[in-house]
């Protein structure tokens, strides 16, 4: 069964099977409550992990990685990792994502999702019962055409919300109306995705991608401090271009050099890398594909689908 995802007009394949809470249940029985906090509230943390076809079978980009910052964002938002009445593990967690891909036939993306699962109205977490859910699904190219032939963008008019309203540097659910805001607004500019400032007027990031521009010669990318997520891709093809002999600064960005970039691209789980040709109607570049960008998205796609033995410490293979 396919059902739409996004304005793109792609459409994801919903899975047979979805891991809740130490088990496995049918697409259809994986339900909560209309009272459950999170739903009300928005009080939940998720990942988005990529799995690629290898030589060596599927394989899952980075896994322990996504793990590690989900169980940190849970603590952020003061989570205990207990389920169903057991405490959970980083790597048992990992096994139930490996165990969720098996139960699966095609598979692409995985969503885990910690969220508090009570039924609460009321404002206070304290004592609210949390759950996991593991979904799975085949998602394709999340940016369609885009991701081969170069984005269009805008500069969203709403701001990433700043480090003093909230855990910038964590995937909690709520925190995602904002992006919801800035792609909804870029959609119907026509455009593929929205690149969204922070309250001090620096570049921050896209609405679910970091954001990286070439200008002579160098590789620039926001800083931690811009109240960015620090992106896993992000972190992947900052240590691939400096293999690579580039020069990376993670720094301070303006949107008069993001704008006047010789390149630019953005990194995502779900987008994995993709080059930017256009920003508020002004061609990047030359208005075609960089150089650069296009030979970092090259060995990206090689070494998450095992082609590269160096990276082979990336990959989680499920079987």
């Amino acid at each position: 069964m396919r059902f739409r995802h996004c304005p793109e007009g792609n459409e994801m394949e919903k899975a047979e099977k979805i891991w809740m809470n130490g088990s496995l249940v049918n697409w259809e029985d994986a339900k909560v409550h209309i009272l459950t906090h999170a739903l009300n509230y928005g009080t939940a943390v998720f990942e988005g992990i990529r799995v690629y076809q290898t030589p060596k079978g599927p394989a899952v980009f980075r896994l322990r990685e996504h793990i590690t910052r989900l169980f940190d964002g849970c603590k952020v938002l003061g989570i205990d990792p207990e389920f169903g009445g057991k405490t959970y593990s980083i790597d048992d967690v990992i096994e139930a994502v490996k165990t969720t891909i098996k139960a699966n036939k095609k598979v692409d993306y995985i969503k885990p999702c910690v969220f508090l699962s009570g039924e609460e109205v009321g404002l206070n977490p304290v004592g609210v019962p949390a759950s996991l859910a593991i979904t799975c699904i085949y998602m394709g190219s999340y940016l369609g055409s885009a991701s081969t032939d170069g984005a269009k963008v805008i500069t969203s008019s709403w701001h990433r919300p700043d480090n003093l309203c909230g855990p910038s540097g964590a995937k909690v659910n709520g925190w995602y109306v904002t992006s919801c805001l800035a792609k909804r607004e870029a959609v119907r500019q026509g455009a593929k995705e929205a690149v969204m400032l922070n309250s001090t007027g620096h570049v921050a990031e896209c609405t679910g991608e970091n954001i990286f521009i070439l200008r002579n010669g160098k590789i620039y990318t926001p800083q931690a401090s811009e109240c960015i997520l620090e992106g896993i891709t992000r972190g992947s093809v900052i240590e691939i271009a400096r293999s690579m002999g580039y020069t990376v600064t993670e720094t301070q960005l303006t949107r008069t050099q993001l704008v006047t970039a010789d390149e630019v691209w953005m990194t995502g789980t779900a987008a994995e890398v993709v080059p930017v040709t256009s920003i508020d109607g002004r061609a990047v570049g030359s208005g075609k594909i960089g150089e650069v960008s296009e030979k970092i998205r090259e060995k990206f796609h090689e070494i998450a689908t095992g082609e590269d033995p160096k990276y082979d410490r990336w990959l989680e293979y499920v079987n």
